[in-house]
C-alpha cells in the first residue's frame, strides 16, 4: 500500500503542528507569550487553565505521533490505518473547536486544514 506525497507532505505539517501546540500547551506554558497565543489575558487565569493546557498539550502530541509513527510505517496496513485515524481525530477537533467557539474559526482552520488536505490527497490518489 504506496501512501501518495503529497498526502505524506500534509499529514507531517499537521503532526509537525501539533508537536508545536503540545510544545506551547505543556512545555511554555508559564511564559504569557505562549498562552496569549490561545487568548488567555491574564496570569491569573493562564494559572487555572494550566493543567488542563498541560493535559490537552499531551493529547497533541499522541495525535502527532500517530501521524509520525504512521508515516513511519508508510507501506503497511497499519501505517496507513494510524494516519488515517490520527488525521480524522485532527479533523474532528478542529470541527468541534469552531462549532464551540466560532469566534476561534481561525484556529480551527490551522489546527484542521493539513490534516484534512492529507486525508483528501489520499482518496484521490489511485488504488
Amino acid at each position: 500500500m504506496t501512501f501518495p506525497l503529497l498526502s505524506a507532505l500534509f499529514a507531517m505539517i499537521a503532526g509537525l503542528l501539533h508537536v508545536y501546540i503540545f510544545v506551547l500547551e505543556s512545555v511554555r506554558w508559564r511564559h504569557p507569550s505562549a498562552w496569549r497565543k490561545f487568548g488567555i489575558t491574564s496570569q491569573e487565569h493562564a494559572d487555572i487553565i494550566r493543567p488542563m493546557a498541560f493535559n490537552q498539550g499531551f493529547y497533541n502530541l499522541f495525535l502527532a505521533a500517530g501521524v509520525i509513527v504512521g508515516l513511519a510505517l508508510s507501506g503497511t496496513l497499519v501505517g496507513y490505518g494510524m494516519i488515517v485515524l490520527a488525521l480524522a481525530i485532527m479533523v474532528l477537533a478542529a470541527v468541534v473547536l469552531v462549532v464551540t467557539n466560532r469566534t476561534l474559526w481561525v484556529a480551527a482552520l490551522v489546527q484542521g486544514l493539513p490534516p484534512l488536505l492529507a486525508l483528501v490527497t489520499m482518496l484521490m490518489a489511485e488504488p
